[in-house]
């Protein structure tokens, strides 16, 4: 357990003034990205359906310290809620890791919602509830794709290259299923080693590489939407527990109801980035449906066994509620 910023510990005296119930929600996306944008919305719906009752006081960009600190301190109830990407809360609960596995979410949005509010998402945000917080919902932040200095024509051109992925087995599987390796290193170094050659590529969604410029020293992109992204809603479990439930359910059902208008503004961004994107040197291509599928042939495998090795009979047991869902 690490210690929690002083700017969380700070928080912890505000008052609880004319609202019934106030929680502190702190994230690290900016204010013009989608995450923020819809938990203002969200904070609204909540605010007017328990007539001012519950008040979301949202903090952007990380000002209650990293998502390290923010989900530790839900958990010690010195923060009421965060909202973090799932791939930096795998140490935390490795059942989340099963995001990890390339295609697990289809890219029709329909089809991945409906594994969100289904058996699987359900199962997923319950392995929190052991880890002493609440997963209230799961949000879509869009999906990742692959760039190189080197060609990506098809498959077996990724063979021989190296990618640099998060610290995850699963993605380093993922990679060697392709013929190619994967070095984990820090998300800072990233662009100076796609600059001198430590690494010939690395995989990341459409508005992270314009963000981030790797389109300027890198040669090729190929849209492949093999990674979803995924926020997850975790909560403080006292804090829950002493809403009245009807507010409990206003509040799930607020997080449910924005998704299709987060969705429509992640995929308006993510649009605009490969505009943007597609004008500068880098050669640009969309992966067919048949090429994602061949993609999705020779990584799901590799990638399941890594994520169940990692998370043992609770990673398998909510592999077999996906591969059921998902199968209807």
């Amino acid at each position: 357990m690490i210690a929690l910023s002083a700017g969380v510990f700070a928080l912890t005296a505000v008052p609880a003034m004319a609202q019934d119930y106030i929680a502190r929600i702190g994230h690290l996306e900016s204010t013009q990205q989608s995450r923020h944008i819809h938990l203002e919305k969200v904070a609204a719906l909540v605010s007017e359906r328990t007539g001012g009752a519950v008040e979301f006081q949202i903090f952007p960009q990380g000002q209650l310290g990293n998502q390290r600190q923010m989900t530790e301190g839900v958990q010690l109830g010195a923060l009421e809620a965060t909202v973090s990407p799932a791939a930096f809360l795998g140490g935390f609960n490795p059942a989340v890791s099963v995001l990890d596995i390339p295609y697990l979410l289809p890219t029709d949005e329909a089809k991945a919602q409906a594994l969100r509010d289904g058996d699987f998402g359900k199962a997923l945000l319950e392995s929190f509830s052991s880890r002493g917080v609440v997963g209230v919902a799961l949000w879509p932040n869009g999906r990742k794709n692959f760039t190189s200095n080197q060609a990506l024509d098809d498959i077996s051109a990724f063979a021989g290259q190296k990618f640099r992925v998060m610290d995850s087995k699963i993605l380093i599987e993922q990679f060697n299923a392709l013929g190619a390796s994967a070095i984990a290193l820090p998300f800072g170094e990233l662009y100076t080693s796609l600059q001198t050659g430590v690494v010939d590529g690395q995989e990341n969604p459409l508005d992270t590489i314009l963000r981030m410029k790797f389109h300027e020293v890198q040669d090729y992109l190929v849209v492949s939407e093999h990674g979803a992204m995924e926020d997850v809603v975790l909560f403080n479990p006292m804090f829950w527990e002493s809403l009245p439930e009807e507010y409990r359910t206003i509040i799930t059902d607020a997080f449910s109801e924005v998704v299709p208008e987060l969705t429509a503004h992640k995929s308006a961004a993510v649009a605009s980035a490969l505009e943007e994107i597609s004008g500068g040197d880098i050669n640009v291509r969309v992966a067919s449906e048949a090429e994602r599928q061949e993609l999705r042939t020779k990584m799901y495998e590799p990638a399941r066994a890594a994520y169940i090795d990692q998370a043992g009979d609770e990673g398998a047991a909510l592999i077999e509620v996906y591969e059921a869902q998902a199968a209807n």
